[in-house]
């Protein structure tokens, strides 16, 4: 088991969080994080988040609208932090970003302006 703490975030479009049924909220969340573990199954980081799968850990933010969530994803793709950000459809709304497991201290300064869901 690796010494460093391996975490993956996901932060929810504020507007919906505020609007849609919590299940539908949840189910994006999902689709998301199935996505983004598909996308990177291969990666260092997300084989050993997996190998302790009852000692996950999962942080979810929220993202005050759709802009700051499409802004958040921008950063992340800048800076080459591997992620997915999920488009609902067929009403093309981004609803959350999944990233990959991380070790939290090389992705939390970009989640620090987004607040617990």
């Amino acid at each position: 088991m690796a010494a460093t703490k391996l975490v993956q975030y996901i932060v929810v479009n504020g507007e919906i969080a505020k609007s849609w049924p919590k299940g539908a909220i949840i189910a994006q969340c999902c689709h998301a994080v199935a996505a983004v573990s598909h996308l990177y199954a291969s990666d260092p980081d997300t084989e050993e988040y997996f190998k302790d799968l009852d000692n996950m850990h999962k942080v979810v933010l929220e993202a005050p609208d759709a802009s700051k969530l499409v802004g958040l994803g921008d950063v992340l793709q800048q800076n080459d932090v591997k992620h997915k950000v999920w488009i609902e459809q067929p009403e093309n709304l981004p609803t959350c970003i999944a990233l990959k497991p991380y070790p939290k201290e090389q992705v939390q300064k970009y989640m620090k302006k987004f607040k617990l869901l």
